[in-house]
């Protein structure tokens, strides 16, 4: 129900390639502020220009990178706006659930669960070689880094909820009339935008595995519950609990967390444990909550157009 809501004759491929590029424009857009101020830091204050990522980190304080950078997404979660209502005359809640409305509930239970599962796993690893990690609680930065990640981090995860697995994996249903073929596509896409992480470079690329074994599973759970609200809720816990937790010098952000991370990283099995233990074990929960069934139908089934009645609601309300 969830991928037909975006099956109308009138949504070519081509208007997906077209409302991509409207979004990609406006994430561009909104990198504006951050291109003044790095234009302010190199002509006023005669800082360096930063040439890579990692200098661009250096720059700033990390809390005032952390939110000129989420300012993208805002725009770009606009941008999604305008696609999916202007140029495909749908409503956001099409793309967001076959439900009535959005879930708060789903949404919530999905973003403690993976919470509780991030903390867990951040305490075992500390305990099993505390020397690792240094304390960092510094109090005012971390409250503002508080204030900023609730608030941002949100939009950031949303945007890419909205984009793949909602705006995107209706699009390529649109173009296969079938569910596999959206749920690969949206997977690979998702983890090759992580391709030039600092993680990639400093660990390899069998930590491909993890970002496109992640996109696999927030579709799965996309798909298997007819909405994205299980999605929203993990992708928000997943990069929120990871940036007030712990921090290090080869991720993609160094924020003002608890802990600071000082190990090696190394390409090892735990880059795929939560691929193939720690994701079927979440499947597995959810399933059991929301009776999830005919999971092969859901998966890899052809899609079957949807009563036009509920596609009027749905796309006016």
């Amino acid at each position: 129900m969830f991928l037909e809501q975006g099956i109308k004759p009138e949504n070519k491929f081509w208007k997906y390639l077209l409302g991509s590029v409207v979004i990609i424009s406006a994430s561009f857009f909104g990198n504006f502020p951050l291109w003044l101020a790095i234009k302010y830091e190199t002509l006023i204050n005669k800082k360096t220009y930063p040439e890579n990522d990692k200098m661009l980190m250096k720059m700033f304080d990390s809390n005032l990178t952390l939110f000129l950078v989420m300012i993208s997404f805002a725009f770009a979660l606009a941008g999604v706006y305008y696609v999916v209502k202007y140029m495909h005359h749908q409503s956001i809640l099409s793309v967001t659930t076959s439900r009535k409305k959005a879930d708060p509930k789903r949404i919530l239970f999905s973003f403690l669960l993976w919470a509780g599962f991030s903390l867990l796993s951040f305490v075992f690893i500390y305990l099993q070689s505390p020397e690792s990690f240094i304390f960092n609680f510094k109090p005012i930065p971390f409250l503002i880094l508080v204030v900023i990640g609730t608030l941002m981090i949100p939009i950031q995860t949303s945007t890419e909820e909205y984009v793949f697995r909602g705006y995107l994996m209706q699009g390529f249903a649109n173009l296969a009339k079938n569910r596999w073929f959206p749920l690969l596509m949206t997977s690979l896409i998702f983890g090759s935008m992580h391709w030039f992480n600092p993680e990639v470079t400093k660990m390899g690329n069998i930590i491909m595995i993890y970002y496109i074994g992640t996109g696999f599973f927030l579709g799965i759970i996309t798909l298997m519950d007819e909405g994205m609200e299980l999605a929203l809720g993990f992708h928000a816990a997943n990069n929120l609990i990871g940036a007030l937790l712990v921090t290090s010098d080869w991720t993609v952000f160094q924020t003002y967390s608890l802990f600071i991370d000082k190990s090696e990283p190394s390409a090892s099995f735990d880059v795929i444990l939560p691929v193939i233990v720690i994701y079927p074990i979440l499947l597995f929960i959810f399933s059991k909550k929301y009776n999830w069934t005919n999971w092969k139908e859901k998966l890899t089934g052809n899609i079957k157009e949807t009563n036009d009645e509920v596609t009027e609601f749905l796309n006016l309300n």
